[in-house]
C-alpha cells in the first residue's frame, strides 16, 4: 500500500452497541464442561457479535430421572444476555438414563433417544422442560448437532428417522412456548441430498423455520453452490423456511483434530479464511452466521467412557486460544489469535450492511511497474459490494488464491460511479484505515478511477462515504 496513507483503525464495537443479528459465534460443548466460559463472556462483548450458539446438555442437566438442574445453563445463558448477545440453543445429546448407547459414548454425544417409546417420552419431557424454563430468554431451538453425520447420529444416519425426531422436538418445545423458532438440519455431509430430501419428506418442513448447515472447506469458492442447493431443496416444501451457517471455521495450527485437519493451518491463515468466509456467506444472503469456535477446546466427537485418550483430540478452531491440562480441559488465559482482532473488526465494519450491486468495473488489464506484473481483472477476483441505510457503501476484493499454499500481492484499477466522498481502504486484517485519495483521478462526471490499488489474498475493503467508524491515529 505504497500510496495509501494510514490515518485510523476501525473503530470497534461491542455487542451492547448494536441491534444487528446477522453475525454469531460457537460457545459449543459446555454441555460436557470442556472449558471454564466464563472467561469468555467479556471477550465474546468486545467482539461485537450478537447470537451465540450452545448445546442444551440433557445428560448433564437431568442426572436423576425427572428431575432438571439448569444452574449450569443459566449461568451461561444469563451472563451472554446481560451482555446485549441472544443465544440460540442445539437439543443434544444423549442421556445414560434412558438411551443405552449414551452409556457407552462420552457425552452422550451421537445418541439420540429414539429407539423405545420410553426414551422419546423422556426426549419430549425435557424439551419441555428447557423450552418452560428459557421462555423469555431464549426463543430459537436447533433439533440435535450434525444428525447426517455418523459421528452424531451412531444409530446410522437416516433421514426418515431424524425428520420424525424434529416433529416431536417441536411439538414438545411449542407445547410451552408457541413462538418458538425451530431450526432444523445442522447439515454436514453436503453430499447426502438424499438424506436432506428424507427429512423433509417426513412433514418436518411444517414444523421448522429455518434450516441450519455446517460447511467446512479451505477455500470460500464452492459455499454458494451448497446454500444454494440446501435452499432449492427446502424452499419446494415452503418458501418461507430461512437458512442459516451454524458453523464454519478452520483450525489455526496444522496439528489439530476434527474438520480440515492435518492441512498446513496457521493462525493467519484462519484469520484470512474467516474473512473471506464470512463476506462470501454474506452475499448467500443467510439470516445469520455462526462462526466455530470462541476457544481452543478437545474435539471428543468419537470418544468413548472406558477410554479417557479416546475424548482428548484436541481442536484448535477457537478465536481464543488455550492449552491443555492432562484431562484435556482448556486452561490458560484464552489469549486473543488474529482470527479474533478480524472477526471484530468485521463485525464493526459490516454492522448494519447489505449486500447490494454497485456501479464498479475493473480497469483493463494492464502492465503495472509497480508489481512488475499484470494488473488484475475482475474475473480473477472475488468481490462482493454492500450499502448501508446512511446511504454509504463499500466494495470487497480479493484474490482467492489456496491460502493454505500461497499468498499474494498485486494491484487493481477499479473505476466507480457512487457517491465518493470521504473515499477509504480498509484493511479488515488488522484494521487500519487508509486516505486513498493519491490513486484517485475524477472525470467531469464525477466517476472516478483509483488505479493500482492494493490486491491481497484476503479482503480490502474500498469504502465510500461513512461506512464505518474511525479512531484516528
Amino acid at each position: 500500500m505504497d500510496l495509501a496513507k494510514p490515518i485510523g483503525k476501525i473503530k470497534t464495537i461491542k455487542s451492547t452497541e448494536t441491534d444487528f443479528m446477522k453475525f454469531g459465534i460457537g460457545l459449543e460443548k459446555l454441555d460436557r464442561n470442556v472449558f471454564d466460559p466464563s472467561k469468555t463472556y467479556d471477550k465474546l462483548h468486545a467482539l461485537g457479535v450478537k447470537r451465540v450458539r450452545i448445546q442444551s446438555g440433557w445428560m448433564r442437566t437431568e442426572k436423576k430421572e425427572g428431575v432438571f438442574d439448569f444452574a449450569w445453563l443459566d449461568e451461561i445463558v444469563d451472563n451472554l444476555l446481560s451482555r446485549g448477545m441472544k443465544p440460540w440453543m442445539c437439543l443434544c445429546y444423549g442421556n445414560p438414563l434412558y438411551t443405552e448407547s449414551a452409556r457407552v459414548y462420552y457425552g452422550g454425544v451421537g445418541c439420540p433417544p429414539v429407539k423405545t417409546e420410553t426414551e422419546r417420552k423422556a426426549w419430549a419431557r425435557y424439551c419441555e422442560a428447557l423450552a418452560e424454563h428459557y421462555k423469555g430468554r431464549v426463543d430459537e431451538f436447533e433439533v440435535w448437532n450434525e444428525p447426517d453425520g455418523k459421528h452424531c447420529w451412531k444409530e446410522g444416519v437416516n433421514g426418515k428417522q431424524y425428520g420424525e425426531f424434529v416433529i416431536n422436538s417441536a411439538r414438545a418445545v411449542r407445547k410451552v412456548n408457541p413462538e418458538a423458532q425451530i431450526f432444523a438440519g445442522s447439515c454436514c455431509a453436503r453430499e447426502n441430498l438424499s438424506w436432506f430430501e428424507a427429512m423433509l419428506k417426513t412433514g418436518a418442513w411444517k414444523y421448522i423455520d429455518a434450516i441450519t448447515y455446517h460447511d467446512y472447506c479451505e477455500t470460500e469458492t464452492r459455499c454458494e453452490e451448497t446454500s444454494r442447493a440446501y435452499r432449492l431443496i427446502a424452499h419446494k416444501y415452503n418458501p418461507d423456511i430461512k437458512m442459516i451457517m451454524g458453523e464454519t471455521g478452520s483450525p489455526s495450527v496444522p496439528y489439530a483434530n476434527g474438520a480440515l485437519c492435518r492441512n498446513n493451518w496457521s493462525e493467519s491463515k484462519q484469520a484470512k479464511l474467516l474473512l473471506r468466509r464470512m463476506i462470501t456467506e454474506m452475499k448467500n444472503g443467510l439470516e445469520f452466521i455462526s462462526w466455530f469456535t470462541t476457544v481452543d477446546m478437545v474435539e471428543a466427537l468419537h470418544g468413548t467412557n472406558d477410554d479417557k485418550a479416546s475424548n482428548i483430540d484436541y481442536g484448535y478452531f477457537g478465536v481464543l486460544r488455550a492449552t491443555f491440562d492432562e484431562n484435556g480441559f482448556s486452561t490458560g488465559e484464552y489469549e486473543r489469535k488474529p482470527s479474533y482482532y478480524a472477526l471484530r473488526n468485521f463485525c464493526a465494519a459490516f454492522d448494519k450492511a447489505e449486500c447490494k450491486e454497485l456501479p464498479i468495473i475493473f480497469g483493463w488489464k494492464h502492465w503495472t511497474d509497480k508489481s512488475h506484473s499484470i494488473s488484475e481483472e475482475y474475473a480473477s477476483l472475488s468481490c462482493a459490494s454492500f450499502t448501508k441505510p446512511n446511504g454509504s457503501c463499500a466494495f470487497a476484493y480479493w484474490k482467492p488464491v489456496d491460502i493454505l499454499t500461497s499468498t499474494f500481492e498485486g494491484f487493481a484499477t477499479v473505476i466507480a460511479d457512487v457517491k465518493h466522498d470521504k473515499m477509504r481502504l480498509v484493511d479488515l486484517l488488522d484494521g487500519t484505515v487508509y486516505d486513498v485519495s493519491a490513486y484517485v483521478t475524477e472525470d467531469s462526471e464525477g466517476v472516478v478511477r483509483l488505479n493500482d490499488l492494493p490486491v491481497k489474498e484476503y479482503p480490502l475493503l474500498l469504502t465510500f462515504g461513512d461506512f464505518l467508524e474511525e479512531t484516528r491515529l
